[in-house]
């Protein structure tokens, strides 16, 4: 098969012919339609955010695509079937704290690692071996338009956030990076799932005029300053009552002073998700003070992508036109674009920008 390889970190990606990957129990091997290429795709690529990948590999997390080949456990799933492979890759030995990694593209420690050594590879090539349990159905409508549907790896983060976050319906969310492109597909999938109003914050005003176009008045836009208590003010001031929750999407380069001031707008039982880079470049780390939590009852925790569980939600929010797809900006390429196409990811990583590529075009 033809597959885009990383051959080494700083390199550009080599579109050349490799082995068919041979399923084993447990697995199923894809042929992939649509793979989305994420903004900070160079990043990775050119060693700057020091993943755990290990070249040659062919990266890639998520895709849409068809089922070539099912293994013996299979009981639902039939060959031809369209589907969506979850690229949150679990292991099976330990079902309190699993091991986690993304297939083709990350991991958690030593033994998340050993995990991704045996999924070695991801979606930027004609087939892809996938786990059996990461396989999810898809309607046929998604066959017609691969591409649109392959914007499920970026929904995925934020609606396992809101999840883990428990929004309820008619509450009221903040965003911390809204502007973004998994912060402004947080404000979409928020608004799906019933949330009353949605405080955006950010510094590019053209962006928050965007999304307040789109969205109408319930989504309340807050220009940032970088004054961390005059920026919390103004966001508090925004909701027009308390902030049930806050939803951190913030990339790695952005101060963690940002990630406070947005914090610390929550009401007392609020909820604080953490799901964004803060930190992970250098800088300081996020201090929210002890007092604050423990007499206001805060609960924050962090959320790594989403449990298998939530596919099948988050597959119907696509279906049934609660997140509306005909409002994404699509631009695909082929298999030898790729290169192109991870420079076009990094220029377009705005709101509800999609770049995807499709290894079989």
């Amino acid at each position: 098969m033809r597959a885009a390889v990383l051959t080494e970190f700083g390199a550009p990606l080599t579109v050349r012919e490799v082995p068919d990957p041979e399923p084993r129990g447990g697995e199923v091997l894809v042929e992939v339609l649509a793979a989305c290429v994420l903004p900070y795709a160079a990043e990775v690529f050119s060693g700057a955010r020091e993943y755990p990948l290990v070249p040659p590999v062919i990266p890639g997390t998520g895709a849409v695509g068809r089922i070539a080949r099912l293994g013996p456990d299979a009981t639902r799933l039939r060959v031809g079937d369209l589907v969506w492979c979850d690229p949150t890759v679990r292991s099976r030995d330990d079902a309190l704290t699993p091991d986690i990694a993304l297939q083709g593209w990350s991991a958690r420690g030593d033994n998340g690692a050993k995990l991704a050594r045996h999924l070695h590879d991801g979606a930027f090539a004609a087939l892809m071996r996938v786990p059996t349990e990461n396989v999810h159905p898809l309607p046929a409508e998604a066959g017609e338009d691969p591409a649109r549907w392959a914007a499920l790896t970026v929904h995925g983060v934020p609606y396992g956030g809101l999840l883990a976050g428990g929004l309820a319906a008619g509450e009221t969310l903040l965003v911390s990076g809204a502007t973004g492109n998994f912060g402004s597909s947080a404000i979409a999938v928020a608004f799906a799932m019933g949330a009353g109003r949605v405080v955006a914050p950010g510094r590019d005003k053209d962006t928050l005029a965007l999304l307040a176009e789109r969205f109408g008045p319930r989504l309340r836009p807050v220009v940032l300053t970088g004054d961390e208590e005059a920026d919390r003010t103004a966001m508090t001031a925004a909701a027009e009552g308390p902030v049930d929750l806050v939803i951190d999407l913030l990339s790695p380069s952005a101060p963690s002073t940002v990630t406070r001031a947005a914090a610390m707008t929550v009401r007392e039982f609020g909820r604080v998700v953490l799901m964004g880079g803060v930190g992970m470049l250098g800088g300081a780390d996020l201090a929210l003070p002890y007092p604050w939590i423990m007499r206001n009852s805060i609960t924050v925790r962090g959320q790594w992508m989403l449990p298998r569980t939530a596919n099948p939600g988050l597959v119907r929010l696509f279906a049934t036109g609660a997140v509306d797809l005909a409002a994404e900006r699509v631009r695909a390429f082929a298999l030898d674009e790729v290169n192109e196409a991870i420079a076009h990811a990094q220029a377009h990583g705005g709101p509800f920008d999609r770049t995807i590529l499709m290894p079989g075009a």
